[in-house]
């Protein structure tokens, strides 16, 4: 189960995310559902079609629990089988 606790060591693909933080304000706001994820992308689901956004230059909101988590992208920036089931 994904808590709060453990976000970071488990799968995103699938969880809803919206950026809050950006070395790119353009992307700031933007919100979807993750539909890929690699060592250092997202590729998410957006209003106008998928985007593709670096993981390590924006910070990431999820709503865990009925409360808002947010991840730094720095701390995720590693392969998806790699980061599961480690320790954040």
């Amino acid at each position: 189960m994904i808590t709060a606790d453990n976000i970071t060591s488990h799968e995103f693909i699938g969880l809803h995310t919206e950026i809050v933080r950006s070395t790119n304000p353009q992307v700031i706001g933007l919100n979807g559902r993750i539909e890929d994820e690699t060592k250092s992308m997202f590729t998410i689901n957006t209003e106008n079609g998928m985007k593709r956004i670096a993981k390590s230059t924006s910070n990431w909101r999820f709503s865990i629990e009925n409360s808002d988590v947010i991840v730094e992208g720095s701390k995720i920036t590693k392969r998806p089988f790699d980061r599961i089931g480690a320790k954040a």
